[in-house]
């Protein structure tokens, strides 16, 4: 059994690693840098968009007075943007190793200055671990001393395969959905399936801010969906779409791993990383353009055999790969020393 300090939001698939630590059997104490900040939403703004310009000292301190003298096997960092250059060197005299798990990409020019502090701590992390080998190329690049490429992953007791209730048909039945965040790129895609008849839902957040929205405002449920909403959706869905986020460079992304385990069949962009994952047309549908998105939601659905069947064979791949957050955090634990990983 490790002990383990989880500094991370307690909130989505960050939560959703702590709990499988614990799963696990380890000891794990989890500091939410955030709540630095007493819930005031503009500290959160402004950090976001300056990289914590003026906010570093508070988030050292808070996260000081979590810890006190504790001492821990691991430093487990999940993202990191809070993270200094100095907090880091002292997360450093309370473990053996500190490890950085990061799911977004601090590399590329999407978010602006959001990951002014990361990149300054970075050379202080025994291990980087991200879902791209572009990510960790980049990370080697600029200081890390070792930096490794590991897949996403769905969660053992998040995401599984449900019964919806009536009520929860009406509320989350389609025939396919598109459940994620509003990106640029994601409207004109989403609006093409639309125009081309595809009984199209979405859900998810700042959908508002598309260009598109007046068209696409009468198939939107526009708000962050929670755990159990998010399931809800993907599970009422016969077909389900995986979108990219191109700002981050991904090939595959959480919704690769997350909707065969729901059970729903997915349809997502084709990469090399997909096509390692799932067979296209038998457990998984890939495209390359929204058009050709559009002619196989249209064709599976007329076909309601096949489509049930790559659904099904979509789930069993899904679990044989085993592409799930117990098996990622023993993964990374073994990485920094295989004695960590036994319980």
């Amino acid at each position: 059994m490790a002990k383990i300090l989880y500094i991370g939001p307690d909130t989505g698939t960050s939560r959703h690693r702590f709990h499988a630590l614990q799963r696990l059997g380890h000891a794990v104490k989890l500091v939410d840098t955030f709540r630095a900040f007493g819930g005031v939403g503009t500290l959160m703004t402004w950090g976001f968009q300056t990289g914590y310009l003026g906010l570093e000292h508070l988030i050292t301190k808070y996260t000081l007075q979590c810890i006190g003298s504790e001492l821990f096997d691991v430093v487990w960092v999940d993202n990191g943007e809070t993270i200094g250059e100095r907090l880091a060197g002292e997360l450093k005299m309370h473990a053996r190793f500190i490890l950085n798990h990061n799911l977004d990409n601090p590399f590329t020019a999407r978010d602006g200055h959001r990951w002014r502090l990361f990149r300054q701590a970075l050379p202080h992390y025994d291990l980087f671990a991200t879902p791209r080998a572009s990510t960790r190329d980049s990370a080697l690049a600029r200081g890390a001393t070792r930096a490794i490429a590991i897949n996403f992953t769905a969660d053992e007791v998040v995401h599984r395969p449900i019964i919806l209730s009536d009520a929860d048909r009406a509320s989350f039945g389609s025939e396919v959905a598109f459940v994620g965040t509003w990106m640029p790129e994601r409207g004109p895609f989403l609006k093409r399936l639309i125009d081309r008849g595809v009984p199209l839902r979405i859900f998810g957040p700042r959908w508002n801010k598309a260009s598109e929205y007046t068209a696409l405002s009468p198939f939107v449920t526009c708000r962050p969906l929670g755990d159990t909403d998010y399931v809800k959706a993907v599970a009422g869905s016969k077909i389900a779409i995986g979108l990219l986020s191109l700002g981050n460079e991904d090939l595959h992304t959480t919704r690769s791993m997350e909707i065969p385990a729901i059970g729903s069949l997915l349809c997502a962009s084709r990469t090399n990383v997909h096509a390692e994952l799932y067979l296209d047309g038998t457990e998984a549908v890939f495209f390359d353009t929204a058009n050709q998105c559009a002619d196989t939601c249209i064709a599976l659905l007329a076909d309601e055999d096949r489509l049930k069947s790559i659904s099904a064979a979509g789930h069993a791949r899904n679990l044989r790969n085993n592409w799930f957050n117990e098996r990622l955090c023993t993964d990374l634990l073994t990485a920094l020393d295989p004695v960590l990983a036994t319980v």
